[in-house]
């Protein structure tokens, strides 16, 4: 039997093994590569892009392209602060509205008004197939900001790439002055 005297030798030939253990794997399932995880994630970004230029450039047809024909997940959700100000002007406000693309894509291809959806914080997971995006976000309407609150996106890789499933995000209006 092999005995080891220096016992600090131990730890030291164990860290590596921790380190590995403890790295974080990608979200690409383990058949893919770091290459093709970073290519998927280069090609969600794109849709973000595609999506703010879209809005900035009042191209609903452009934006609805974005998505995947038969969805119609958009959800806006009401911060408690938002809800408790809506209640003050409607009693019955809805803290949750159902809407859809759709209605989104007829906003931005009808005011004349600048609009500039402005995203940070951006995370995107993926296995190739589908992904998730969040961030946070600002919404400018003639250079104000309208709204602001945390988004979500689902997307599926679909034959011609990929699409929005569905959208949800928080909302915080700018109070009334």
């Amino acid at each position: 039997m092999l005995k080891l005297n220096y016992p600090p030798l131990y730890v030291l030939a164990l860290l590596p093994m921790v380190a590995i253990a403890q790295s974080p794997m990608p979200s690409m399932a383990h058949t893919g590569t770091v290459n093709e995880h970073h290519a998927e994630e280069g090609a969600v970004e794109n849709v973000m892009k595609q999506f703010h230029d879209a809005v900035v450039a009042h191209n609903g047809t452009a934006l609805s392209a974005l998505f995947l024909p038969d969805a119609n997940i958009w959800l806006n959700v009401l911060t408690d602060a938002a809800y408790d100000r809506a209640q003050t002007r409607v009693a019955k406000a809805p803290k949750v509205r159902v809407s859809s693309y759709r209605d989104f894509a007829k906003f931005v291809s009808s005011t004349p008004k600048a609009l500039d959806p402005e995203h940070s914080n951006i995370v995107i997971h993926t296995d190739g197939a589908i992904a998730a995006v969040y961030f946070d976000f600002v919404f400018m309407i003639d250079g104000k900001a309208e709204n602001r609150g945390s988004e979500t996106w689902q997307l599926v890789k679909a034959v011609d790439g990929w699409r929005i499933a569905a959208i949800s995000y928080s909302s915080d209006p700018a109070a009334e002055q």
